[in-house]
């Protein structure tokens, strides 16, 4: 039955879709045309502004008993395919954002929905094991033929989680558990520790610590917010730990034009991040780990030269830190290589790799070494979803199948040629183009500006995002193509020429 009603939705889908036509957009240099055949819209189509009235309607209701400061749209997800967002006016807006860059292949994807439609894995979604003490009997071969066939090098355990917050969480318990038992040797855990850590004090409960970088985020809970440095309302009133925060290099663009002054930046930020350690060492509070995101992207897409992370990791190393590197929003290929830090050119580029997001459930790959020593130190419930283990693995052979890094990195130098040449022709609105792959962003002169861009945009049916102060972040899915860079930058062009 579920089979029969997926397809029923899928041709009725299909259908509306080829009814509908687009009028052609202009670009500053190349036209929009489609450069290869899909199974996806034309192009936007518009017929209300964003929010239209059914989306205010639904706010309104859900206002009653939650806050939607946040929410821009509802959306028809029965009718988004591919590329393209529908929302509940039935406005049809090209993503670039993709529900805060984790749709990997688009909205449903045929592969996908196959996935659903296969009897064999209608178990996997209805029963949600407790993974931590009831797996599945084919856990392990699922694991092994997804995550595990993209593990970071030199890390072969893998813990999974339901998202990025809790799988920085639980990375940095892993990281502590790790440093202390390095600290106590061959000694097990004494009777003092077991008391003392019941009332949170030491030794039981000790004075380590997680250093982390300004403009950096890793998640809401509570331990990663202490170790998140981007906006000050995910920090407002919640107590935090004492933990060090170093300096994230501020670099200048365009790069070929401040080589030297770059360098003595990213100098300075490692001077400090040496300082730090050393600093929180003599006062007892010993760093345990290291945690940076290869791009900081909620902080406002800031880039450092892959220089900068091997001398990073090279500290991480001498001063004894776990080195953790977040790759929530960066994994899963959008930079064009599945790791973002494999840009790095290391053979032993991180001690703990934490992942969400494209991945399409969350968790952490780990050394040997940081394995935990009992069992219940990491642990919850469900420990993620095999469901959706089960969605990644065909998300896999597509990217594999349609060689979607390499359209990762053909389509982003489009984008990120197409952002450069606008910047220059609007200097007074533009700046600071940057990016790898499609994982690129651009500076407006102030948030009123950028956000006046994205709406703007958004009513144009072209859906972006901010970061930082004033950045707008592009997070398109894998699947993205030249054409619908082209298409974005159509847009783009004229909302940019028409602004006041």
């Amino acid at each position: 039955m579920a089979s029969t009603l997926l397809s029923r939705q899928l041709t009725h889908t299909l259908q509306q879709n080829l009814r509908v036509s687009l009028t052609r957009c202009r670009y500053i240099s190349q036209p929009a045309n489609k450069g290869d055949v899909d199974v996806e819209f034309d192009g936007p189509l518009m017929k209300t502004e964003v929010p239209g009235p059914r989306s205010r309607e639904l706010m309104k209701k859900l206002n009653e008993f939650q806050n939607v400061g946040a929410v821009n749209f509802f959306c028809d997800y029965e009718e988004s395919r591919g590329n393209y967002l529908v929302d509940v006016d039935g406005n049809r807006m090209l993503d670039l954002y993709t529900q805060i860059s984790s749709i990997p292949i688009g909205y449903n994807h045929p592969a996908l929905i196959k996935v659903l439609q296969n009897p064999h894995n209608v178990s996997a979604f209805i029963n949600r094991p407790a993974l931590g003490c009831l797996p599945p009997e084919d856990y392990v071969q699922k694991l092994s033929e997804s995550l595990l066939s993209v593990a970071p090098k030199g890390l072969k355990q893998v813990q999974t989680m339901s998202c990025g917050s809790c799988s920085n969480e639980n990375a940095f318990k892993a990281a502590c558990i790790w440093y202390r038992n390095k600290q106590r040797g061959e000694v097990i855990h004494t009777k003092e520790e077991l008391e003392s850590c019941m009332i949170n004090q030491a030794p039981g409960s000790p004075n380590i610590t997680i250093l982390s970088f300004m403009g950096g985020f890793h998640g809401r809970t509570f331990g990663c917010l202490t170790a998140t440095h981007s906006k000050a309302v995910h920090k407002l009133d919640i107590p935090a730990f004492d933990w060090p925060t170093a300096p994230f290099p501020k670099l200048k663009y365009p790069l070929d034009e401040f080589v030297q002054e770059n360098s003595e930046e990213e100098a300075r930020c490692l001077e400090e991040v040496e300082d730090l350690i050393e600093k929180f060492g003599k006062k007892e509070r010993n760093v345990a780990a290291i945690i940076i995101e290869p791009i900081q992207s909620e902080g406002g897409d800031n880039h450092a030269s892959d220089d900068f992370f091997r001398k990073l990791r090279g500290i991480a190393k001498k001063h004894g830190c776990a080195f953790l590197c977040d790759e929530v929003q960066t994994g899963g290929g959008a930079t064009g290589k599945f790791w973002a830090h494999e840009h790095w050119g290391l053979d032993d580029p991180a001690d703990i790799v934490t992942f969400s997001k494209k991945l399409l459930s969350g968790g952490y790959f780990y050394k040997d070494e940081l394995r935990p020593d009992m069992p219940y130190r990491i642990f919850n419930t469900w420990l993620g979803d095999p469901s959706k283990n089960l969605m990644f693995s065909e998300v896999l052979n597509v990217i594999r199948g349609e060689k979607l890094l390499d359209n990762v990195n053909e389509s982003g130098k489009v984008l990120f040629n197409g952002l450069k040449e606008l910047q220059v022709l609007y200097p007074h609105i533009l700046s600071r183009a940057r990016g790898r792959g499609t994982f690129c962003s651009i500076d407006a002169p102030n948030e009123t500006v950028r956000n006046q861009l994205v709406l703007q945009m958004r009513n144009k049916g072209i859906v972006l995002g901010g970061c930082g102060e004033k950045s707008i972040r592009f997070r398109p899915t894998l699947v993205f193509r030249p054409h619908h860079a082209h298409l974005f930058l159509n847009v783009f062009n004229d909302v940019l020429g028409a602004h006041k």
